[in-house]
């Protein structure tokens, strides 16, 4: 029997996915493990009490952010993306430019530069917590539920007047688009994103923050040499030495987002110990332009038409290089790490041990690991499942056609612009935001964040279509741009909770389906041909 559960560790959620695996298991291990499930329910918030009461000394976690490619500046050619640090025990200490350890209750952080912050210095590096960076709120149960450019740029306002204040002063900064200090606001809303997870010890990551903190933040982006995954190389190295490498070969020599992902995997596959994991972060559906994958430099000449012919033509023997290149030694499919190393959350697992639930039962590593199937399918969803909830969602939005909620199913390809289109947005002292629609008496409204969008000042008919339309978009978004099985099926708990509410307002409006008022009916025009990508 392997060593017991160490201090710390993510109890409560195993206790979770054991609960959940009772279910499937057979014969005598089901019945064993029915004894042990009785014992869970008698312990379970004890359990959650004790884990954030071992917090402090619990193991941590640092992670590469890989984050997918936008259609904009540099990348709209190298397809590249991003490339940033996950921090779980680093916070920022009462600034983005400087960090310590993270307090009790606190998230952790996602450390990064950018080619320029745009702020009244050139510094280097800003660290911002990482519901911050993924959803532009502290809380994530404030986070939108929907993407627009609007619904971002009031994230970032409410951002740089709470954090930003004395590091952004100057006209630039606080307006100009160009500020990329704005890129670590709500990052999601625009993209979807991978996080590559190893533990850390606390020595290392007081060994980080005492470099950082002593060296001069000041920038010196290089697009060659000292580019946004070198900066995550050199962090990473910090913690694992060697182990962030760049791919010189099939990156041009230069060190590519994807190639620091991809090395940190191969590492951690050479060493079982740095309990490896990976995340996936999917973006917010809306009206902004859904973001594409990640890639290498002989990737995008592999995959891109608007490079290859021209190299075809110009160096038509290089061709056959770059493909043998990119297919032998540059193949790395983000998905499928994480299909393979499925994660729900970025604080460890007890996999490297046996879990004692209490009342004399323990749950070895044997049993454990005989079901990572089973958890990787909780997380991630199977083929049948993903089709049985689309089969479902489709009897769904019959019924809201029938019931006058929506008025057909192409309307649901533009709610969310036309919704925004007659409608201003506005932030609480939280950030949790609302969409309020313009000539109203009384002023009509509806939540916008997952806190807010069921309120009971929030139009339940505008609710239940903003959620109708959040799900049709993730049901026929691509494995890379899609949320979790988990994540959709809290939404899909949000569906039966609104979808009652939903119809009984659109009864009793009696008027057309998704208009909020006379004067904002040559706004949402039906006719509109303005429709999500």
């Amino acid at each position: 029997m392997g060593p017991q559960l160490k201090r710390g560790q993510n109890v409560a959620g195993e206790v979770w996915l054991l609960m959940q695996r009772s279910d499937h298991l057979l014969g005598r291990e089901k019945l064993q493990f029915d004894r042990r499930r009785a014992s869970l329910s008698a312990a379970f918030l004890f359990t959650l009490a004790v884990a954030a009461l071992l917090a402090p000394g619990a193991r941590a976690d640092a992670g590469v952010l890989l984050n997918e490619s936008l259609d904009t500046s540099v990348e709209r050619i190298t397809g590249s993306g991003h490339s940033a640090v996950y921090l779980s025990r680093i916070c920022p200490d009462g600034s983005p430019v400087k960090m310590r350890l993270c307090l009790l209750g606190e998230q952790g952080s996602v450390l990064s530069n950018y080619t320029t912050l745009g702020e009244d210095q050139p510094y280097e590096w800003n660290i911002v917590p990482l519901s911050v960076y993924l959803y532009g709120v502290e809380d994530p149960s404030d986070r939108p539920v929907v993407s627009s450019k609007a619904i971002k740029a009031a994230l970032e306002e409410r951002y740089r007047d709470k954090y930003l204040a004395a590091l952004c002063t100057e006209q630039r900064c606080r307006n100009g688009k160009s500020s990329e200090w704005r890129e670590m606001v709500g990052a999601t809303l625009e993209r979807s994103m991978y996080m590559f997870v190893v533990k850390t010890t606390v020595e290392q990551d007081r060994a980080l923050i005492a470099e950082f903190n002593s060296l001069p933040n000041v920038n010196h982006f290089n697009g060659m040499t000292r580019n946004c995954a070198d900066f995550t190389r050199r962090v990473m190295n910090v913690y694992y030495p060697g182990a962030v490498k760049p791919d010189y070969l099939n990156d041009f020599f230069m060190t590519s987002p994807k190639a620091v992902a991809r090395s940190l995997t191969h590492y951690a596959e050479k060493h079982p110990d740095s309990d490896f994991r990976v995340l996936h972060f999917a973006q917010v559906p809306g009206t902004i332009k859904r973001s594409s994958e990640c890639r290498s430099g002989t990737e995008q000449l592999y995959h891109s038409k608007k490079l290859v012919i021209p190299l075809a033509y110009l160096a038509w023997q290089g061709v056959p290089a770059v493909a043998a290149s990119y297919m032998i030694t540059g193949h790395f499919n983000p998905e499928h790490q994480f299909e393979a190393h499925a994660s729900s959350e970025a604080a460890g697992s007890a996999s490297d041990a046996s879990l004692d639930i209490g009342n004399g039962y323990t749950v070895s590593v044997q049993e454990l690991a005989a079901e990572d199937t089973l958890e990787r399918e909780t997380i991630v969803g199977t083929k049948d499942e993903w089709k049985q909830y689309q089969d479902r969602f489709d009897a769904t939005v019959d019924e809201a056609i029938r019931k006058e909620v929506i008025p057909d199913r192409m309307y649901l390809k533009s709610v969310f612009k036309k919704l925004g289109a007659a409608s201003t947005i506005s932030a609480d002292a939280n950030g949790a935001l609302w969409m309020n629609f313009r000539g109203d008496e009384p002023p009509l409204r509806v939540g916008i964040s997952a806190s807010n969008v069921f309120a009971a000042d929030s139009d339940g008919q505008f609710a239940y279509q903003i959620i109708l339309a959040r799900m049709a978009g993730e049901l026929k978004s691509p494995k890379h741009s899609r949320e979790t099985m988990m994540e959709f099926k809290q939404d899909w708990t949000l569906l039966d909770d609104i979808r009652g509410r939903g119809i009984a307002v659109a009864a009793a409006r009696g008027v057309q389906p998704g208009v909020p008022s006379a004067s904002a009916v040559g706004a949402l025009s039906h006719d509109d041909n303005s429709l999500l990508p």
